[in-house]
């Protein structure tokens, strides 16, 4: 996997936290930098956590279904990205209110990164070099997230929806991508 398909994926996985930030700054109306340090730091954090778990537990599996580790990381993926899509055009509205103690940070944390869970499963079939590529998608949700709370301060949840949906295609698109490449079509 590049660097830019590895960018891709991490935008992809933090429209998530984007969407959680959005809500934070609406929240919290007139935000401080600290305000977006937290919520970056907590998304960030779990977002780089969550895949490399995933991928401690795929690379164990991974020898007994490497034959169809390609499938598996379609369907991984394109769940994760329907349910996203799924999300966006629901238009159920998630409660998130402005508290950013680790009693509301912790749970929207690990409700976030659990399709980077996944996504960490997927890694362990592609031989992806775990520590850079999660520590980079934990800075680019850091950014993400950060830029979340001051959009939702500035623009309120206008691009809430879109951010999921863009992300939830993203993350199909990479899974069919890489089926593609198992298959030997592209």
């Amino acid at each position: 996997m590049g660097l830019w398909e590895l960018f891709i994926l991490a935008l992809g996985l933090s429209m998530d936290a984007f969407a959680v930030s959005v809500c934070k700054g609406l929240g919290l109306g007139k935000i401080q930098p600290r305000h977006m340090c937290l919520a970056g730091a907590w998304f960030g954090a779990f977002q780089a956590l969550m895949p490399l778990i995933g991928f401690y537990l795929g690379r164990f599996f991974a020898q007994m279904i490497t034959a169809y580790d390609h499938w598996i990381a379609f369907i991984l993926l394109a769940v994760i990205g329907g349910k996203m899509v799924w999300e966006a055009l629901s238009g159920q509205e998630e409660d998130v209110d402005a508290a950013m103690d680790w009693k509301a940070m912790l749970p929207l944390a690990v409700a976030t990164s659990i399709d980077a869970l996944a996504v960490g499963v997927t890694f362990a079939f592609l031989e992806v070099d775990i520590l850079p590529a999660v520590t980079f998608i934990g800075c680019v949700t850091f950014a993400c997230s950060a830029a979340g709370v001051k959009a939702g301060s500035v623009f309120g949840a206008r691009y809430k929806r879109k951010a999921e949906l863009a992300g939830g295609g993203v993350l199909v698109l990479i899974g069919l991508k890489i089926l593609l490449d198992g298959l030997g079509v592209l």
